[in-house]
């Protein structure tokens, strides 16, 4: 049984097991596992004709047809977990890869017709892959491939311990093919530069593709988009640009390529507007200055018309776009969160699509045809109903600023009760609560009777680039304004007990707990995940320091009065919240030493402090048995801490 140690305010080390079997479990406990389990739908991707849907449920791989059907299911010898399927250009074949269990990455390349499904190996890794694509017509497949990393690959990830000598070791993902006539694997693009995303274009000569020199988790921040031969690797630049990109995609013709640029603070999470540039390179061209939304992803269907996903004041959208005109038309748009799941999950005229459908009311299930006319086409989840209470998309004014976010009321809400509010800040900040189904956070505080309070401020995606850049050199200042005004708000709306209120986050919104508690004493508890109270000492050992610049505009060397300002450690003095840490011992992008240097001061300043650290976790907590500890510690915490608040006269 995996021990974890944390430190407590006594100065002593604890150590308890993971497991609860050992004690009585607690009310927050119970609760939790009382909580409905569902299953994890990775990915829905669907065929270009538009007639089948490709989805992957917790590592096992089917087919569906999208009219009506029986689905049928794509297995492979050996107990491997499936992932990352697409389709060929003629929607006959599928490819994907089969991950061995295992810490250090290995995986196998397949293809299947999607007749018969039997699987054909294609190739092994050894080490990391992802992106396997067909070329045009049909006899090559492309895949990123991380040559004998000992992790899998990605910033989120558990970082690899530091150890003797340092040097400048960097593992890049490079662009490799397999020819299918002979399975020969043979990498593509140049062993200095990492490739984030590509598209194959349409002759199947080249690829376009982000990328950048040196370290794939710091300098995605400062990637470029390129053209790169798909036979020799040369590489040729097409647009620098000033924020980050993502979701390159070429245009029918091969003559122009779409792709979102914006502030974005994590990579894969993506928010911006939409530009297109000529592939021969020169300036490209913003299509929605102004947009009242954050375009998350798109697609070509049709030479001169984009299709975009996007994030509108909270909810989610569907739009296009005129790639000479700039004109934007809505298509749908709903409370609920609907996940395109990759650029494909649209069929090639746009016609048809796929998406992962869910809301805090509805557990996730693939659906398919045209957008917001889906008809749900899996049942994986059928048995999970919601245990907890209402979802409401909340709106209020800090000043002449609209602000909006999510709000759970409590299981049994009653009218004429008082109830506990427990203010979850979303990580990023470039990101944004939505409506989906949340068993662990906002679910399970529901369901132990509190209000839940998911807020969008300044810096969140949903209200366009000026929204999302807001607190640009102002980390803790409007952001923190906007969440506390919130509070406000629905304090004046809603019976909560003012002494009961509770202030957790991760990340982003770790950050934000450890900022606020140095600004207000409102909060009874709170519970700070990966967060960061030092940007001296933080710009020191995060692996992920690219991502500073565009928000502070220099490094903490070149200006650290802009860091000082938004600094917890120059306030910690203020703090009197008694606080929860809570870390993963291999996180890179928030390391662990972050909340060390926390708990310590919080420890000399005599508040109620206890810090805990999960082992062999990174940034994200992969294992279920430290997920679940997570999450019902935080809950714990602020059960005893609302307990002693009712307490007081």
């Amino acid at each position: 049984m995996k021990l974890f140690c944390y430190f407590s305010l006594t100065f002593s080390m604890l150590c308890a097991a993971s497991a609860w079997g050992q004690s009585s479990p607690s009310r927050a406990a119970s609760v939790f596992d009382s909580l409905p389990k569902t299953k994890e739908i990775d990915q829905a991707v669907i065929s270009p004709d538009g007639k089948q849907v490709a989805y992957i449920v917790a590592g096992e791989l089917a087919i569906i047809p999208v009219g009506s059907g029986a689905s049928r299911s794509i297995a492979v010898e050996g107990k491997l977990s499936l992932r990352d399927v697409s389709w060929s250009r003629d929607s006959r074949q599928i490819a994907f890869l089969a991950d061995f269990a295992g810490d250090i990455p290995a995986a196998q390349v397949f293809t299947a017709t999607a007749e018969s499904g039997a699987p054909v190996k294609r190739g092994e890794i050894k080490g990391y892959a992802a992106m396997p694509t067909f070329s045009p017509d049909g006899s090559r497949l492309a895949l990123l491939v991380v040559e004998g990393i000992p992790r899998i690959a990605g910033p989120l990830q558990p970082m690899i311990p530091l150890a003797g000598v340092i040097d400048d070791k960097v593992y890049e993902q490079r662009l490799s093919t397999i020819e299918l006539s002979t399975n020969t694997l043979t990498q593509v693009s140049p062993a200095d530069v990492y490739i984030y995303e590509y598209e194959w274009t349409p002759d199947g000569q080249s690829w376009i593709a982000t990328a950048a020199h040196g370290s794939g988790d710091a300098n995605w921040y400062i990637a470029k988009l390129y053209a790169i031969n798909s036979h020799s690797g040369e590489m040729r630049e097409i647009y620098a640009p000033k924020w980050q990109i993502a979701e390159p995609h070429i245009s029918p013709d091969g003559k122009r390529v779409a792709f979102i640029e914006g502030l974005m603070s994590d990579e894969g999470a993506t928010g911006g507007d939409i530009y297109v540039v000529s592939m021969s390179g020169g300036a490209a061209r913003n299509l929605t200055p102004k947009i009242n939304s954050s375009p998350s992803s798109l697609v070509w269907t049709g030479s001169d018309q984009i299709m975009f996903t996007q994030n509108v004041d909270g909810k989610s959208g569907f739009s296009t776009v005129n790639a000479s005109g700039a004109t934007v038309q809505s298509l749908w748009t709903g409370e609920e969160f609907v996940g395109a799941s990759a650029s494909a999950s649209l069929s090639r005229d746009g016609s048809v699509s796929a998406v992962i459908r869910q809301s805090a009311g509805a557990p996730p299930e693939v659906w398919g045809g045209p957008i917001g006319k889906w008809r749900q086409l899996t049942t994986v989840n059928a048995d999970a109903k919601p245990a907890w209470g209402e979802m409401r998309n909340f709106h209020w004014m800090n000043g002449t600023t609209k602000l909006e976010g999510w709000l759970m009321l409590p299981k049994d809400f009653t009218p004429g009760d008082t109830y506990p509010l427990i203010v979850n800040v979303h990580g990023g900040p470039s990101a944004a609560c939505g409506s989906h189904w949340d068993a662990k956070m906002m679910g399970f505080q529901s369901a132990m009777n509190y209000f839940a309070f998911c807020p969008n401020p300044r810096g969140s995606y949903g209200q366009g680039e000026d929204f999302t850049r807001g607190n640009v050199k102002d980390f803790g200042g409007g952001d923190f304004r906007d969440i506390m005004t919130g509070v406000d708000a629905i304090i004046k709306q809603y019976p909560i007990d003012t002494h009961r209120l509770g202030l957790r986050g991760h990340s982003y919104g770790g950050y934000m707990t450890m900022w606020a508690e140095t600004q207000t004493s409102r909060f009874a508890a709170a519970v700070a995940g990966a967060g960061l109270s030092d940007w001296l000492s933080y710009y020191g050992v995060n692996d992920i320091d690219e991502w500073m610049i565009p928000f502070f505009g220099a490094s903490v060397y070149d200006d650290p009065a802009v860091y000082a300002k938004s600094d917890p450690m120059h306030f910690v003095k203020a703090v009197k919240t008694p606080t929860l840490i809570l870390v993963g011992d291999r996180d890179g992008e928030v390391p662990m030493e972050q909340s060390v240097e926390w708990w310590h001061a919080l420890r000399a300043m005599n508040v109620p402090v206890r810090l805990v650290v999960y082992p062999n976790e990174g940034h994200v907590f992969f294992k279920p048995a430290d997920s679940r500890d997570y999450f019902v510690r935080g809950v714990e915490w602020f059960e005893e801490w609302f307990g002693k608040a009712s307490a007081k006269p």
